[in-house]
């Protein structure tokens, strides 16, 4: 069975595509030349199965000349042995109370977006130089919280797996293999499980945050290893695509289109809702493509209408972005060796990642919001200026949400945000959902508003408010 279904998606993958395809910008690969020194590939699945733990947690630990103020480890947990699919992780413990700081996992979009993204341009502690050397991030997220980063799904970055239906087709799917490496995880650092824990992410993580989040509160009823998960925070996320595909209202307000595009906007975007609603996932991808993302064929509506090839932030037409100085940065001989990847590629093309998800991008992952929004706490946060998962689409798919607090949340009162004497943005908190539009910042919020973020996520994790 797990064949055909492979199978139909791969003529599937042929027809049609992805409503919401990987928006990070395309890395170039650097290949490991012959005769250099990069190590071996580091699988603690072994060690932990045989209880060598001291000795995995000292083989993980990343040894290198740039990196030696900052404790970190790095590594593979192999997750199906079947498959031979195996995510790669890289951990920081907190600086300041490491022993009772909550644990933050951080997971990229995309779909296929490496989590080395957010470490290296958002929120790490570590930032790379056009001299390809190491600076520090001031507002590090593991100033106060021990944050993992891992290439998830399989196939992402230095994650993989050495057969095709290692591959994620669907949100069950990953929030499986991630549990699995969480539980290897809290193996290796048993004195981290009674800490709070939170799922984080961005953009195409608005689906992943939520699944992974689902898959921990499910395998938590007979797991061994428990993972005490306390909540989950979503930048500019894509969550609930019927309910968040409305570009053209919003374009039109912010004089991107004029009303006659909005039209042609309108006209597409009912389609594409109606094709979801029919369950015709894939087809509605098609739409959206057309709409939007322009990647299967030619230009999109969107990049026709207003001469954009960038929807990260309105304020700019194109990517200025450097994320290939951290690219070239972690595939370094010295480097792969450091984080005990070997020669493994580094997948800097994600189309298998996108193609294998490919049905599930309009799929809406909203019904798991609404389920985990009754016992554990929810933070949604928004940039101003992003126009792929704009703040109003957000907005318009949480009023949507069925759940206790819906009512509360409709009529709450917004309240101004300041830290210091700066206003950082507005929030909205009734029960366990709080909102935060977070100004001045696109789609990464935590790279473009790199203070306020971090005193935004230290709240959200230290149980205070805004």
């Amino acid at each position: 069975m797990r064949s055909l279904i492979l199978t139909l998606l791969a003529i599937a993958f042929c027809d049609y595509g992805s409503a919401f395809t990987n928006v990070y910008p395309k890395l170039k690969s650097y290949p490991v030349r012959e005769g250099e020194d990069v190590g071996d590939p580091l699988f603690l699945t072994p060690l932990i199965e045989s209880g060598k733990i001291d000795e995995a947690r000292q083989k993980a630990s990343v040894q290198h000349k740039e990196m030696a103020d900052v404790d970190s480890y790095a590594g593979y947990f192999t997750v199906n042995k079947q498959y031979n699919s195996n995510l790669f992780f890289w951990f920081f413990p907190a600086k300041i109370n490491p022993e009772n700081a909550p644990v933050v996992l951080w997971l990229q979009g995309g779909p296929g977006a490496t989590s080395l993204y957010g470490l290296f341009t958002e929120n790490g502690p570590f930032i790379v130089t056009e001299k390809q050397t190491l600076k520090f991030r001031k507002y590090s997220w593991n100033i106060n919280h021990n944050v993992i980063y891992i290439d998830n799904p399989v196939g992402t970055g230095y994650s993989f797996t050495e057969n095709e239906a290692g591959y994620a087709t669907n949100e069950t799917d990953v929030g499986r293999d991630m549990h699995e490496a969480l539980v290897q995880f809290f193996s290796i650092f048993p004195e981290l499980r009674e800490n709070e824990f939170y799922v984080t992410g961005e953009s195409y993580a608005g689906k992943y945050v939520p699944a992974v989040s689902h898959a921990i509160k499910d395998y938590n009823v007979k797991a061994k290893i428990k993972i005490n998960l306390q909540g989950l925070a979503i930048g500019d996320g894509w969550t609930d695509p019927i309910n968040q595909i409305n570009y053209g209202d919003y374009l039109y307000q912010i004089g991107l289109i004029d009303f006659n595009a909005r039209e042609q906007f309108t006209v597409m975007e009912s389609k594409a809702k109606d094709l979801i609603k029919q369950g015709k996932y894939l087809e509605a991808g098609e739409v959206l493509d057309n709409l939007i993302d322009g990647d299967f064929g030619s230009k999109s509506l969107f990049q026709n209408l207003t001469g954009y090839n960038f929807y990260f932030n309105y304020l700019h037409i194109k990517d200025s972005n450097d994320s290939d100085l951290f690219a070239q940065f972690v595939q370094r001989p010295d480097i792969r060796k450091a984080l005990h990847v070997g020669n493994r590629p580094f997948n800097t093309e994600t189309n298998k990642v996108e193609k294998y998800l490919r049905a599930d991008t309009t799929k809406s992952a909203a019904y798991i919001v609404e389920d985990l929004i009754k016992n554990y706490r929810i933070l949604i946060y928004n940039g101003q200026l992003d126009i792929i998962c704009a703040y109003p689409m957000t907005v318009n798919y949480l009023r949507n949400l069925d759940w206790p607090g819906a009512e509360k949340y409709k009529t709450a009162e917004r309240k101004h945000w300041w830290v210091g004497n700066e206003l950082a943005g507005y929030t909205k908190s009734v029960d366990n959902l709080t909102e935060v539009l977070v100004r001045n910042a696109g789609h990464m919020v935590p790279g473009d508003q790199p203070m306020w973020a971090w005193v935004m996520i230290t709240h959200f994790t230290h149980r205070k408010h805004l």
